[in-house]
């Protein structure tokens, strides 16, 4: 395989599945369907119009059923996209255009998935911005049933080389023959989109949202993509081939050997468990969970049901989503967090109606407004404790009358399973959130009323800064390691101590090597992370003592300078915090 002579390029994109891997390009559909025609069809043809859209729907419907057959572990992802071709906001808004404008089904296709992308995009969460990426992945299947091209199989590529894409479907990544395909990129995407999900799950390297990556690399060039970092070489030099391969094979030695490990407990050197639990969205990443080490879902986000499809679900599809989840993971705990989104998002595919959703109807405050839907999950999730270890968790709780009003329709929900003889665990465990200021401040009152918090360190540094960390203007402040932070992280711990009861991390902060010593001095016991950062982080707490992490955070609590405490954190726990050996 020969290189190239050309000037070594260095792509940055969105590190979406780590790993290491150099290989020739392959170009999936480098050009896609970029111009789509609009033009009149008569009264007359309308109905005909209308039958046309219908059946390349059906086609692509029929398409994603035959894939869901062949790989059962991508089912719930590939279920979303099948519920998205019959949502009334997408299906019934392009029948509707194609009859009302008497215009063809491709220019009708387009217009209403550029409609729906835009309100996806302008919504603040991540993962919600990133369904965007399965509407247009939906709609191009669409378009090019319509236009009769023909995509190219992933499944029957039959050498060994590194996928290069404007995008990729989660249906096309589940189709992914391991023995054949090295790694991924794509112009599009997000960490928290389902195509990097699914590249997790598959353990493939891959880096997303290069934007330009189609357009710089061609069929055949040799190109290197680092996972970890979120990088891509494009006709690397020798030298660079020699440093990264020696970089992927001290990470995968550095993988395998905590691999090994990572089932057995998280025991520090002094002789303390830390339990390690997971994050996950969708139920098919339980399995990733417990393959990485995990003793349990620490935070099982909620929310994809109520938008991945067309309307409410029903309580009878939650019941099986949850209770899948709880026997696959039984006997570890499975905690839920109960609905935490903002109606208008999660319901109609529309931007919300509030001036500043962020600090609106939303998370426990919308579930209080609406208790039929929140009983709805409420009797659910109840259903689903008999199965299993089960908590019930509270987001964006402000005051301890939000608990007891949640805890009374917890009630009411029970009351009518007993009537109709339903079984349910009787001594459910109830916790919150530590995401509000004011949560931090009356920690002492909320503990009054809950079983347990969960610090999402996430909405909390946000809220404690005032600073939308998606907003480049403003994203230097956010800052995990803050005086503020680390000092309301302390409060909680404390508090959480002196009344009994656990405290644990659930944010993207407990993931991060760096910051784990300094929390676990601060007084967590209990993390829950994304999967595959599971085994560096149990590996790291063995290594550690409790006793010297707690001296170590009581010293930097004295400290003012944010660039101090990294500094001095980095210092203490340099050999630790790397993923391998080699600089990165």
């Amino acid at each position: 395989m020969k290189q190239k002579q050309q000037k070594e390029i260095i792509l940055k994109g969105i590190p979406a599945s780590s790993g290491i891997c150099a290989g020739a390009a392959y170009i999936v559909d480098k050009e896609g369907v970029k111009v789509v025609k609009k033009y009149v069809v008569t009264e007359q043809n309308i109905k005909k119009e209308i039958n046309r859209f219908k059946t390349a729907v059906k086609k692509v419907q029929n398409n994603l059923k035959e894939i869901i057959e062949d790989n059962l572990e991508s089912a719930d992802i590939i279920e979303t996209h099948i519920a998205l071709l019959n949502d009334k906001e997408f299906y019934n808004k392009v029948a509707e255009i194609i009859e009302k404008k008497q215009v063809n089904a491709e220019w009708a296709l387009k217009k209403v998935t550029a409609d729906l992308t835009a309100k996806f995009k302008s919504m603040e969460a991540s993962y919600l911005k990133d369904r965007a990426e399965d509407i247009i992945h939906i709609s191009d299947k669409i378009m090019k049933s319509l236009i009769g091209i023909e995509t190219v199989n992933i499944k029957t590529i039959d050498k060994r080389v590194i996928l290069v894409a404007r995008d990729l479907s989660p249906a096309e990544v589940s189709q992914i023959q391991l023995e054949f395909i090295k790694g991924f990129i794509t112009d599009g995407g997000g960490k928290t989109s389902h195509t990097g999900i699914v590249a997790r799950n598959l353990q493939i390297p891959a880096v997303l949202g290069l934007k330009n990556a189609t357009r710089i690399i061609n069929n055949e060039d040799i190109i290197i993509i680092d996972g970890n970092e979120g990088q891509v070489i494009v006709s690397p030099s020798d030298n660079t081939l020699a440093v990264y391969e020696e970089k992927k094979e001290k990470y995968e030695n550095f993988k395998a050997a905590i691999s090994r490990k990572a089932k057995l407990p998280a025991q520090t050197k002094d002789g303390f468990i830390i339990h390690v639990l997971g994050n996950i969205e969708l139920s098919e990443e339980v399995v990733s969970v417990i393959d990485h080490g995990g003793s349990g879902i620490g935070l099982f986000r909620t929310e994809f049901e109520y938008i991945s499809g067309s309307g409410f679900p029903t309580e009878a599809r939650l019941f099986e989503k949850y209770k899948g989840v709880i026997e696959v993971m039984s006997p570890h705990p499975v905690t839920i967090r109960t609905l935490d989104i903002n109606g208008d998002k999660a319901f109609n595919f529309m931007p919300s109606k509030e001036a500043n959703p962020a600090l609106g109807l939303r998370a426990v405050r919308y579930c209080l407004a609406k208790p039929d839907i929140f009983i709805t999950q409420l009797r659910a999730i109840l259903r689903a404790s008999a199965f299993g270890n089960v908590k019930i968790m509270l987001p964006m709780i402000a005051n301890k009358f939000e608990i007891i009003k949640a805890k009374e329709l917890l009630y009411q929900a029970a009351l009518s399973l007993e009537k109709e003889n339903i079984d349910f665990k009787k001594d459910i465990e109830i916790g919150i959130m530590i995401e509000v200021p004011a949560a931090v401040i009356t920690a002492d009152l909320l503990a009054e009323e809950a079983d347990f918090f969960s610090i999402g360190t996430n909405d909390l540094i946000q809220y404690v800064f005032a600073a939308d960390r998606g907003n480049a203007e403003v994203s230097h402040l956010f800052e995990p390691l803050h005086p503020a932070i680390l000092r309301m992280i302390k409060h909680t711990c404390d508090i959480a101590e002196y009344k009994g009861i656990s405290v644990a991390i659930c944010g993207e902060m407990g993931s991060d090597p760096l910051n784990l010593p300094i929390l676990l001095g601060l007084g967590i016991k209990e993390f829950s992370m994304n999967p595959q950062s599971i085994p560096h982080i149990k590996e790291m707490l063995r290594n550690i003592s409790v006793e010297d992490a707690k001296n170590f955070a009581n010293k930097i609590l004295k400290y003012t300078d944010i660039t101090k405490i990294t500094e001095a954190a980095q210092k203490k726990y340099e050999q630790l915090t790397k993923k391998n050996n080699s600089a990165s």
